[in-house]
């Protein structure tokens, strides 16, 4: 089947990705709370510890179905013809209306609300007008601040009928992502995560992206704690311990996972247009492994 898979990545579609025009900057209901970042320029400066209490990690979770759901409603619309504006437009909707704001908007100058990376794309790309087209891949991600914590989750979504190579891709990232959320366990290095994501890319003859990582979340949208999806041992053997919360987020490829990076300064695509693909949740470590904390609530 590996040797097959490698044939087919091949023969898959080569990305042509230019940008697109990007529409104004949407406006979030005054009473929705803004996180810190929007009110300063530069990073964010907010400081928490990594274990969190069990009143915060409710309120992770709270913020944390919000966005998932918030990816149901946008999935449902995700067909040839839509512009990812549109779908930034249907997230944005659903956060503001359930009292969050979209963590994507403003942080770091991020134009939009949600990130839509589209087949080359391995993150952070920007809804513009550019229309859906039949067998694209697309990552809808979104974060949603509320009650003073980020809930951060991606997933990916065919666009109509999508080549074999391209559909493999997505279901080996999803299933990378669940065997690396299995490896969690207070007392392992934070490096294990990556080891196990990586041995089960391979089989497949994927990459892994090494330059983008999973992130410690919380009251911060990204907080110091690192999370390679690489085997990156010794590297990152910080102990994993009961109570932190942290995102998952493999990203996988067809080819390389060198990259370049548009003039928009957030477009991040494969060097060789290759086709990529990535899932993510935010977890919370229990004492028998991980708990994820983005599961959506609706369909």
């Amino acid at each position: 089947m590996e040797k097959n898979l490698a044939e087919l990545a091949r023969r898959a579609p080569l990305g042509n990705l230019t940008p697109g025009r990007i529409s104004p900057r949407r406006s979030v209901p005054k009473h929705i709370a803004r996180p810190e970042y929007m009110f300063h320029d530069g990073p964010e400066v907010v400081t928490a510890p990594e274990i969190k209490s069990e009143e915060t990690i409710e309120k992770i979770r709270a913020a944390g179905e919000i966005a998932a759901n918030a990816i149901v409603e946008v999935g449902k619309a995700i067909a040839p013809g839509v512009t990812t504006d549109e779908l930034d437009r249907i997230a944005h909707e659903y956060l503001c209306d359930h009292d969050a704001y979209p963590s994507c908007l403003g942080y770091m100058g991020f134009p939009k609300s949600i990130c839509t990376s589209i087949n080359e794309v391995i993150c952070h790309g920007i809804p513009d007008d550019r229309p859906l087209e039949e067998g694209d891949i697309i990552n809808i991600d979104i974060t949603a601040y509320r009650d003073g914590v980020h809930g951060d989750t991606c997933r990916m979504f065919t666009v109509g009928e999508v080549d074999e190579v391209s559909k493999q891709l997505i279901d080996v990232t999803e299933k990378a992502l669940a065997r690396g959320i299995k490896a969690v366990k207070p007392g392992r290095q934070i490096n294990v995560i990556g080891r196990v994501i990586e041995s089960y890319a391979r089989r497949f003859d994927f990459q892994v992206v090494r330059d983008y990582t999973g992130h410690g979340v919380g009251e911060a949208f990204h907080s110091g704690l690192i999370v390679p999806h690489y085997d990156c041992a010794p590297n990152y053997d910080q102990v994993i311990e009961t109570g932190m919360v942290f995102t998952i987020e493999p990203m996988l490829t067809l080819g390389t996972v060198e990259w370049e990076q548009w003039e928009d300064e957030w477009t991040v695509v494969t060097a060789d247009r290759g086709r990529t693909a990535q899932f993510e949740h935010t977890i919370v470590v229990r004492d028998e492994g991980a708990e994820i904390l983005t599961l959506p609530t609706i369909e």
